[in-house]
């Protein structure tokens, strides 16, 4: 075990957080939660900071076990319906995204959110790193949503949050918002953005005088809701995964034969479509 090196490329060793977010435990964040609460132990000392490397020869312990064997790193399409949260646990008692999920499924992670009444696309990972990578600003990946408002939309008023607009003190980026439809007292709109901050589309449709009531997310950068039936995953293909990361991802994409999960794609319940 050594002090974290920035330059680790993983021939040495990787960091302790990445290292528990590839074996599908948690996320980054987590694995540092949990150094800090004593539950991590390196070669049978109890770590004390998320500062550290370890590589093969090293002996890794959760909670007193293993690490669980590396498998190749997975990503799904999920349908999330209304009405549940997207977290482990609810101290409400509501149902969660975990709950609900398709039996065959190994230990997953969620790639960023959707509030409670939100529904729609969300990406599914045995990889922390890699959803806490595709969560970030800085991968550029557009967020793509129909949602429907009440009242008389103005067009214009929706072209000017491509300028981006703050909001009770808080500052949102360039949204691009399209009126599709507008039927008695609700409109369709098509919305783009890039960043997503927590009820982002919400607040700034409330901002122009408009309730949201339905919001369903049908693309995250590549990957799209398609005709996935709600509460149905479908794994992305390995091949499609690396060609729409890069080249760069090719080595953090492991190549271990793939565990099966069993996933469902009914052509029923499919949602508004994107314009």
């Amino acid at each position: 075990m050594a002090d974290a090196d920035p330059s680790s490329d993983g021939t040495k060793g990787d960091r302790i957080a990445k290292v528990l977010a590839r074996a599908g435990l948690c996320s980054r964040r987590d694995a540092e939660r949990w150094i800090a609460e004593g539950r991590v132990r390196v070669n049978g000392r109890v770590l004390e900071t998320p500062a550290c490397v370890v590589g093969p020869a090293d002996t890794v312990l959760v909670d007193g076990k293993p690490l669980p064997m590396a498998e190749r790193t997975r990503l799904w399409r999920f349908h999330k319906p209304a009405g549940v949260v997207t977290t482990h646990r609810d101290p409400q008692g509501r149902p969660t995204l975990f709950d609900i999920l398709p039996p065959g499924l190994p230990r997953v992670v969620s790639v960023g959110r959707l509030d409670l009444n939100s529904e729609g696309l969300i990406l599914l990972t045995n990889d922390g790193a890699l959803a806490r990578r595709l969560e970030l600003p800085a991968t550029g990946w557009v967020r793509r949503y129909r949602v429907r408002v009440n009242g008389h939309v103005d067009p214009a008023r929706l072209a000017a949050l491509e300028a981006g607009v703050t909001v009770d003190g808080v500052a949102y980026g360039p949204i691009r918002a399209v009126l599709d439809g507008q039927k008695g007292d609700n409109a369709w709109l098509t919305v783009s953005l890039r960043e997503g901050k927590n009820r982002e589309i919400r607040r700034v449709m409330e901002h122009l005088g408009h309730r949201t009531n339905r919001l369903i997310r049908v693309a995250y950068g590549p990957f799209q809701l398609g005709e996935l039936e709600r509460g149905a995953a479908a794994e992305v293909p390995g091949r499609v995964l690396r060609d729409q990361l890069g080249v760069a991802a090719e080595a953090e994409l492991r190549a271990a034969p793939a565990t099966a999960g069993r996933t469902r794609e009914p052509a029923s319940g499919r949602p508004p479509r994107a314009r």
